[in-house]
């Protein structure tokens, strides 16, 4: 714990005060700091032919798996899981495809496909029964894995999953039908407008994180673009197979999504028996993202229940 700590200060200073000049050497510090103020620790694992690199931290008897949503990576949980981590066992993981985890242009990235890979983690990990929680396309694909693993789920949380069809279309899918993804990026520019389009309020990162961040969008536009044409194809995995999931369900939406229409909360409220549904105003497509604490009082109380 110590030894924690130290870094943590050093790390802090370093931002502060401008000691590093590096701007990769910056970014791994700025990383590192807030991991360290969430106690997660990086890990890696083999299961092949894929390299998983997951977030791990807490020391809770009780354990919760985090899974990101299209285009993010394992730290989009951090911030969140600080609030976590004093009770639980927590992990937040790279899907394959995604962050550090491998790009394998030959594989499928739907949602069962990954459905399967989760699973096989989970079981690497030795975890036989645990809480899950899922974002975007990681809400889709968290859903599918309670329907499809009963047994291992204690509870569910979906924050604005994919997956449903919802009654009122959401601004992203009227783009799509006049050939505009917001969430494939190719500029500095377009990158910026993603996030605007994300969220109400963005959250609050260094210059030279957005930065880092918005070269990575780039970098690996052509492969998310193969990837949501795949994820996009077709049906309706989540609403399809809820009436399949018996773990107690928080479904979480913003008022204010403009990815996934929050009009989907009342197609899951009403076909996962007795999940809880709760609608956070002015409130973007990453709730956990946008404003964390509050979403994990929200969820913590939902776990207490």
């Amino acid at each position: 714990m110590k030894n924690r700590i130290l870094i943590g200060t050093l790390l802090s200073l370093t931002i502060l005060f401008g000691s590093v000049t590096c701007t990769s050497t910056l970014v791994k510090s700025g990383i590192a700091y807030e991991r360290w103020k969430s106690d997660l620790d990086k890990k890696e694992l083999q299961i092949a032919p894929w390299h998983w690199v997951y977030l791990e931290g807490g020391e809770g008897a009780e354990k919760i798996l985090l899974v990101h949503g299209f285009g993010a990576d394992k730290d989009n949980w951090t911030r969140f899981a600080k609030w976590l981590t004093p009770k639980y066992t927590v992990v937040a993981v790279d899907l394959p495809g995604f962050g550090e985890n491998d790009r394998l242009p030959d594989q499928d990235y739907n949602i069962m496909a990954q459905v399967k890979r989760l699973d096989e983690f989970a079981t690497k990990l030795g975890w036989t029964k645990f809480h899950i929680v899922g974002n975007s396309m990681g809400g889709a694909i968290s859903g599918v894995y309670a329907a499809t693993y009963p047994e291992k789920v204690i509870s569910l949380g979906l924050f604005a999953p994919s997956g449903v069809n919802s009654p009122e279309k959401s601004e992203l899918a009227k783009n799509l039908e006049k050939g505009k993804n917001n969430l494939v990026t190719n500029s500095p520019e377009e990158f910026q407008e993603m996030i605007n389009f994300v969220f109400v309020k963005p959250p609050s990162i260094p210059s030279f994180l957005v930065s880092y961040f918005s070269d990575k969008a780039i970098a690996n536009a052509g492969f998310n673009k193969l990837i949501f044409q795949q994820i996009r194809k077709g049906d309706f995995p989540l609403q399809e197979r809820m009436n399949k999931i018996k773990a107690k369900t928080l479904i979480l939406w913003g008022d204010t999504d403009r990815v996934l229409s929050v009009s989907g909360a009342g197609v899951l409220e009403k076909g996962i028996l007795g999940s809880k549904k709760v609608i956070l105003k002015d409130m973007g497509h990453a709730p956990m993202l946008e404003r964390p604490e509050e979403v994990a009082n929200v969820y913590l109380e939902f776990l207490k229940k």
